[in-house]
């Protein structure tokens, strides 16, 4: 056995909790003594104990001289729980090794020195590259204090959305519907316009997929068009937050008496995506998927705040001008002034093909 098994093994524990931590990290951790695994867990929940604890806890006395492999630099702070360095340190771990150094500025090599001063060998970089993928949006929002965005697009081969008439169910299969599902259970929210509620009447909810967590749904309405017998607002399945413009009245307001809708209003007349996304980061939402309409879609990438972009492509054709298209309009005018984008997966579900891409 040698290291990358070990942190592989971490990794394997810390992907298993994808979608349940935010907006704490996925972490893996493993001890190891004489060659031996003596002791393994995974955070598995915010406020619940670190991965670190869960894997000293079993491994009891023999962690005493063993080496730790952890997907995460160790904490070195008060949260809602002790310092892992501490426990580390006080358990006698001789050696840690560690896969990704934390860019949470809280952390942010703290945990490294801590236990290099207290004369623990400390070695990283193994698997980095696999152990900062899995804690992306968690990254970028400790470093941006903004959440990590993801635009979800469902189209024809020509890339329409809908017909002429806006009808739209269902152009993918069920393979890539379930994948969706999949995906809104490991973001914090989905987001999508009042002309996405008005047309479709979605639930927005994880039906089908793994884990079986629920997003909070989110709604940009800016005059609060929203009808009180839809699904987001009488269902209960998840938490409804709907953002509107500053000049709808209180009265307005004041039908939605629903126990799971919060009415958000911001303080500009007409939404703006960069205060939408700063509210949004002040109730910890670290991860958001949205899955709006060409205009919400369009607003999104002018605001440059998208992340990742995920494609699903059916093999059908609807053809013309009339039909609704993937996007609206860019105001792009030159080649040279197109979104950038870099391919980072193809895969084929079905008929369908997913395509996910990242912002160059």
């Amino acid at each position: 056995m040698n290291d990358e098994y070990y942190m592989a093994f971490a990794l394997r524990l810390a992907s298993a909790v994808k979608g349940q931590t935010s907006p704490n990290p996925q972490v893996g951790s493993v001890i190891v003594k004489e060659h031996t695994i003596v002791g393994f867990g995974s955070h598995l929940k915010a406020g619940e104990a670190h991965a670190e604890i869960h894997a000293l806890n079993m491994a009891g006395d023999q962690a005493n001289g063993a080496t730790m492999y952890v997907t995460l630099e160790p904490c070195n702070h008060f949260g809602k729980t002790p310092p892992c360095t501490r426990a580390i340190i006080e358990a006698g771990i001789k050696e840690v090794v560690i896969a990704s150094v934390d860019r949470n500025p809280i952390v942010a090599g703290s945990g490294i020195n801590q236990l290099q001063n207290a004369g623990i060998i400390v070695r990283t970089g193994i698997f980095q590259e696999q152990a900062d993928q899995l804690n992306e949006s968690f990254f970028h929002f400790a470093q941006t204090k903004q959440p990590f965005v993801t635009l979800k697009q469902a189209i024809t081969l020509d890339g329409k959305t809908a017909t002429k008439t806006g009808h739209s169910k269902w152009i993918t299969g069920q393979l890539s519907r379930k994948d969706v599902h999949t995906d809104r259970g490991l973001h914090d929210a989905v987001l999508v316009g009042i002309e996405t509620v008005l047309a479709d009447n979605p639930s927005l909810t994880n039906r089908d997929g793994f884990p079986s967590k629920q997003p909070i749904r989110i709604v940009l309405d800016t005059h609060l068009r929203i009808p009180l017998d839809c699904k987001l607002i009488n269902d209960k399945e998840a938490p409804t937050w709907i953002l509107t413009g500053s000049e709808v009245d209180s009265a307005k307001i004041s039908r939605f008496q629903h126990e799971n809708v919060e009415i958000i209003r911001l303080s500009e007349s007409n939404i703006q995506i960069d205060n939408v996304l700063h509210i949004l980061a002040e109730r910890n939402i670290t991860s958001l998927y949205v899955e709006g309409g060409q205009k919400v879609q369009a607003s999104f990438l002018k605001s440059g705040n998208v992340n990742r972009v995920i494609t699903y492509i059916a093999p059908k054709l609807i053809g013309g001008s009339d039909a609704y298209g993937m996007i609206a309009q860019l105001d792009v005018r030159s080649m040279e002034e197109a979104y950038p984008l870099q391919f980072e997966k193809v895969e084929q579900l079905g008929e369908d093909i997913k395509i996910t891409s990242k912002r160059r």
